[in-house]
């Protein structure tokens, strides 16, 4: 029996509780939010329903202290939003942590900014991989019931060079994930970066007249929207080929996870591959422009995104486009988030880029 420390207490995190429990590993729950945790504290456990299973996961402990969630653990298992990764990888370097960490999701540039906090900070990063995409779709009642909807059926996996440890363990503990050749292509393989912005910045109008009452991934992916989705994905694959890889669109991967319709996917009807997707069609929109969808997607997805575009000499129109009017729109800097320097990537050229995340 392994050891476990999931460190995020949403959906995400919950239901890799959920999952790993019933594989047989001993798992520790923190959360830096007491009152996040509180609810699964009062009913011993995780209930849960769905793809997962029903019933309740049991973790041999869920705290608050993040030294006491990984003193024991065989690996940690980073189910955060990008916006939450600066403090918790700042918490991880404090505590010189040497155990693996998997970001489950990496987001954009996930572990290339946990390297960069760490060597910041003077402490040597751990062993560290991320996963191109969350495996699972889920969402927490106000009641505290877990509800997974769908678990990912492929998932891409790398590591930073001296981290083959922690893709060994993401591969262990989560089937779904295949080995990519680095963290350019799991980085650029992040699904929400393509299909949350055309969506969010869109029906930003929608969203504050409606306070988000309609399903975003059937209502909100209209043909004109499906058109600005497209230009971004294929800038997306512009900059994964000036890495060196040649990257499936989004519906392909998303076909590939089991999160769209796949013989909408397979005949290139996008609208008809989102909708289709039983996995997400019942997702709210956002209540307002406070949701992660603008906060987290663009200023962490979108901005990483043109940072490594720029690094490439490819343009990315599209994607600047929504960058700007998305954080105009809910009232952001487009300069602030996961910038060069958050990256580690300052002074880096194309080949320093190569060169930084292989071995």
């Amino acid at each position: 029996m392994s050891t476990v420390a999931v460190l995020g207490a949403g959906a995400g995190g919950l239901s890799a509780v959920v999952e790993l429990s019933r594989a047989g590993h001993d798992l520790r729950l923190w959360n830096r939010n007491p009152a996040t945790l509180q609810p699964y504290l009062d009913a011993g456990g995780v209930r849960h329903e769905g793809v997962l299973g029903d019933g309740v996961a049991v973790p041999a402990l869920m705290t608050t202290d993040l030294a006491e969630a990984v003193a024991d653990a065989d690996v940690a298992v980073v189910c955060l939003p990008a916006l939450a990764h600066h403090a918790v990888f700042t918490d991880l370097a404090a505590a010189d942590v040497r155990l693996p960490v998997i970001l489950n999701p990496g987001h954009t540039g996930g572990a290339l900014h946990l390297r960069a906090l760490f060597l910041g900070t003077g402490v040597s990063p751990p062993p560290v991989a991320e996963l191109s995409t969350l495996t699972y779709v889920a969402r927490t009642a106000p009641d505290a019931l877990l509800r997974t909807t769908g678990r990912a059926e492929a998932v891409r996996g790398a590591c930073l060079p001296g981290g083959a440890a922690a893709l060994d363990w993401a591969m262990r503990l989560f089937p779904s994930v295949f080995a990519a050749t680095d963290v350019m292509a799991t980085s650029l393989s992040n699904v929400n970066l393509v299909l949350h912005p055309p969506g969010a910045v869109l029906a930003a109008a929608w969203v504050e007249a409606t306070n988000g009452d309609f399903r975003f991934y059937v209502d909100a992916i209209t043909p004109a929207v499906a058109r600005v989705l497209v230009s971004l994905d294929t800038e997306r694959r512009a900059v994964a080929h000036a890495f060196g890889h040649e990257l499936p669109t989004m519906i392909e991967e998303m076909a590939a996870v089991g999160t769209v319709d796949r013989q909408a996917a397979a005949r290139g009807d996008v609208v008809g591959a989102i909708r289709g997707g039983i996995a997400n069609q019942a997702i709210r929109a956002p209540a307002s422009l406070e949701h992660r969808y603008y906060r987290e997607d663009l200023p962490y997805a979108l901005l990483p995104f043109t940072v490594l575009a720029d690094i490439a000499g490819v343009a990315v129109g599209t994607a600047q486009a929504l960058l700007n009017l998305g954080c105009v729109a809910a009232g952001m800097d487009p300069s602030r988030g996961l910038d060069r320097a958050g990256l580690g990537l300052s002074g880096c050229d194309l080949a320093g880029v190569l060169a930084l995340v292989r071995d």
